[in-house]
């Protein structure tokens, strides 16, 4: 039994924790087992992502916890119980120990392994950029041509050409159907909505190129992660040892390998991308696929980063003309990223 489990997260008002603490405690607390709850950690501000320490047996733990839309649910699971044992990769993303549906069915709670707090944009020595780099150069390289990506396009997104064609086309319409104020909203809203409707209209003009060059210079069509900030590079030491797992796999899907790199070198300085590119050539080894020149990858990726740009800005539009509290905020503030977008530059 553990004490403590039945007003776990009690403050968090999330839905489904009826559920999620009944599967903890038939994941954790089976026969024999004497445990309490010790604490919990926030690690999102809405509270559906939590770190739950606990002690079981006289032995101090701590799992993950994770609230998810079903199809996010989803794709996490598609990626740890199926995609990364097939490429021998199982150590690349955190065990998922057990799952809970809310009773509606509109979210999933899964239980995963904890891989600590220390990440590539908090502890980025040269270890850990090095297995970083060796673990996706490896993704990348494993899933070129694996059966697996037909079932990957059906469970994740793709982030091809399609995706710029269809962030840029699905954002201008969602900015058109703001036509009225969004409920509750006052003052001058329109001249933002204007000035997103100018730069979007301004990347479906240079869509021919843009797709073509993705098309061209991304690389071959492979496993993504989707969402590769440093952030979601979890850095687990073990003395001199270095594991390095990536986390948060809610948008994998497949797409060219580019579309990953673009994020992942984006996350460092100017003058560690070079390396950075160089290891990732040595680790991925792609047969017939060449790193482009330095002007054609610094397009490239700016290409790629636009059109994530894009993309949230449907999201933010659809909140907003929903009278989502902070949506418009949220617009103004991708407005002011595709305004800052410069050509990337892969030296200082």
């Amino acid at each position: 039994m553990i004490s403590g489990l039945h007003s776990l997260l009690e403050g968090t008002r999330q839905p489904g924790l009826r559920e999620l603490r009944a599967a903890l405690g038939e994941r954790l607390g089976g026969p024999g087992v004497e445990g309490r709850v010790v604490g919990e950690q926030r690690l999102n501000e809405s509270g559906s992502i939590d770190r739950v320490h606990l002690e079981l047996n006289g032995e101090l733990i701590s799992v993950v916890v994770k609230r998810s839309r079903p199809a996010a649910a989803q794709r996490n699971r598609f990626i740890a119980h199926r995609c990364l044992p097939a490429a021998g990769l199982e150590a690349g993303a955190p065990a998922i120990l057990a799952a809970a549906a809310e009773r509606s069915g509109r979210y999933v709670w899964q239980i995963y392994e904890d891989l600590g707090e220390r990440t590539l944009e908090t502890d980025r020595d040269a270890a850990a950029v090095q297995a970083a780099v060796d673990l996706l150069g490896k993704l990348h390289a494993r899933f070129i041509g694996h059966p697996l990506l037909a079932e990957a396009r059906d469970v994740g997104g793709d982030f091809g050409p399609g995706f710029y064609t269809s962030s840029v086309r699905d954002a201008i319409r969602c900015l058109e159907a703001l036509s009225l104020p969004p409920a509750g909203v006052a003052g001058d809203w329109s001249q933002l909505r204007d000035r997103l409707l100018e730069r979007t209209w301004a990347l479906r003009a240079e869509e021919r190129e843009r797709t073509q060059a993705i098309a061209d210079l991304g690389g071959p069509e492979t496993l993504l992660h989707g969402d590769l900030w440093l952030k979601n590079a979890s850095v687990v030491r073990k003395g001199r040892s270095v594991r390095v797992g990536l986390i948060d796999w809610d948008h994998a899907g497949l797409g060219p390998s580019g579309y990953d790199l673009s994020t992942f070198v984006n996350g460092f300085p100017p003058h560690e991308r070079h390396g950075v590119l160089q290891l990732y050539k040595e680790a991925a080894a792609h047969p017939g696929w060449h790193l482009p020149s330095d002007a054609d990858l610094s397009h490239l990726f700016r290409t790629f980063e636009l059109a994530r740009i894009a993309n949230c800005v449907v999201w933010a539009a659809l909140a907003a003309n929903d009278g989502v509290a902070g949506a418009l905020e949220e617009l103004a503030a991708t407005a002011d990223w595709l305004g800052s977008v410069d050509e990337f530059a892969l030296a200082p």
